[in-house]
């Protein structure tokens, strides 16, 4: 990326997480550039969907500081965050799709629920967003007619829905073949270039991240926090940490 784009859309300062008597993460500080892809990663267990979570509100941080777009989401009233998660697209793990609703009137949700546009309008937008994943025509399909990575991709286009500057992907190629998930690395990347929307996305799948991730954060169970951070490709060659030169390389510790 070139100077001008580095430029932190999201800032976590000294984040913790605790349920109950459980820390999960402590002293967590990282920040996100404008149009970066960032890959969360590590083993299980370590935290990696209670950030993602943490960051888009879903839950309230037991210490630290979540900044995203200049609102602090952990002290944002409802409508203050009702605000800047319009500026948010999410696809979880599964695609979240509803079943009993056409993949058409899927990527129309948030469009209804947040937009004033008519409902000729909202179909040319699902049209077009269903054309930038290579789903144009199945509108009236049904999620169950459609295939694992279809839905994946139909679930991405109504994550951009609203022209989101922020992407977030929870384990985007869980359940996919090696091939389909290439192709929705590919996908993913395309956006990136093509809109410069800024990407965070949770993944352990390594062929993954050395394909899209422009930089990492690893996170450790026993550590608590980070361990690295980083081009995943230098980390690989040049940590010097067992537990970070043995995730990248596939080696068990």
């Amino acid at each position: 990326m070139s100077n001008e784009q580095k430029t932190p859309v999201i800032a976590v300062d000294n984040l913790a997480a605790r349920f109950g008597d459980n820390t999960i993460f402590q002293d967590v500080s990282f920040t996100v550039n404008k149009g970066e892809i960032l890959v969360i990663l590590g083993g299980s267990g370590c935290g990696k969907t209670t950030l993602l979570k943490l960051i888009i509100g879903l839950y309230k941080p037991y210490a630290g500081k979540i900044v995203v777009n200049g609102v602090d989401i952990a002290a944002a009233d409802e409508e203050q965050l009702r605000q800047v998660r319009m500026g948010f697209g999410v696809l979880f793990q599964a695609g979240a799709l509803l079943g009993s609703m056409t993949v058409g009137g899927n990527v129309a949700l948030p469009l209804y629920e947040y937009t004033d546009l008519s409902a000729a309008e909202i179909d040319l937008v699902v049209r077009m967003k269903l054309g930038m994943v290579t789903l144009a025509g199945y509108e009236n399909h049904l999620p169950s007619e459609i295939s694992g990575g279809m839905m994946k991709r139909a679930g991405l286009a109504r994550a951009m829905a609203l022209d989101p500057t922020i992407l977030f992907f929870d384990e985007p190629s869980a359940g996919l073949d090696p091939i389909t998930s290439v192709e929705l690395d590919n996908l993913i990347k395309s956006i990136n270039a093509g809109m410069g929307t800024t990407m965070v996305i949770v993944t352990h799948e390594l062929q993954s991240i050395f394909n899209i991730a422009h930089r990492v954060i690893m996170l450790d169970k026993t550590a608590q926090g980070i361990i690295a951070e980083g081009d995943p490709k230098v980390l690989k060659e040049q940590s010097t940490d067992p537990r970070v030169h043995n995730f990248f390389n596939r080696q068990p510790m």
